[in-house]
């Protein structure tokens, strides 16, 4: 084992917001245009049930607006930013990829015209799945793995876009990995498709680097 492996093997690093794999822009978001409160992850993580569920609620509804105009699409990149800044909380990302929060972001990530938007629900989600300490076997991330491979096969010749879609896949499938090696669940919950694997493999071969070291 000594002479088959390294240490630097051994260690896991995180895909998503990685220096070491991609420069990273400071995640900022303005308060005061945010149309939910501004809870800090141990603010939230402290709300009484009927707060936390008001909370979501109201998020939930900014997300999945049909509006579709400039303004719209501010509030709903601002309110992502937020999350992305709660969302490195494990307790609060546990309780937000478990909530009707994980299949919005999945509808937003489809749907979305603005491809920013769809960009930074990416980063949400791999961040999402990046803390999450437990994972329920009703979260629906195969559709999530499903749609984001479909996402990187439909635009593979855009390497900007693959570098935002691609550290997602990497941290769901890593989940699931982590998830399934803990015998909680039966592995069919969280089903991987073929295609996941085959795409991933021909980004890595095609020199996109995914996974750091």
């Amino acid at each position: 084992k000594e002479l088959i492996y390294t240490e630097s093997d051994l260690i896991v690093t995180p895909i998503i917001d990685n220096p070491k794999i991609l420069k990273q822009v400071p995640v900022r978001f303005d308060s005061k245009t945010l149309h939910v409160p501004a809870h800090s992850a141990d603010k939230l993580s402290s709300l009484k049930d009927v707060d936390w569920n008001n909370f979501l609620k109201r998020v939930c509804s900014l997300l999945d607006s049909s509006e579709k105009n400039s303004g719209a699409a501010r509030s709903k990149l601002n309110l992502l930013y937020y999350l992305c800044t709660v969302a490195v909380h494990k307790e609060i990302a546990s309780r937000l990829i478990s909530s009707q929060l994980f299949p919005i972001l999945i509808q937003q990530l489809r749907t979305a015209a603005n491809w920013d938007i769809r960009a930074k629900v990416a980063q949400v989600i791999g961040l999402l799945a990046l803390h999450t300490s437990e994972l329920g076997e009703n979260v629906p991330v195969s559709e999530a793995v499903i749609l984001l491979t479909e996402l990187i096969r439909e635009n593979f010749r855009n390497s900007k876009l693959k570098q935002c879609l691609l550290p997602a896949l990497g941290e769901l499938l890593y989940l699931i990995a982590v998830q399934e090696e803990k015998g909680e669940h039966p592995r069919e919950c969280w089903a991987v498709p073929s295609a996941a694997y085959t795409v991933l493999m021909r980004c890595l071969r095609e020199g996109v680097r995914l996974f750091d070291g």
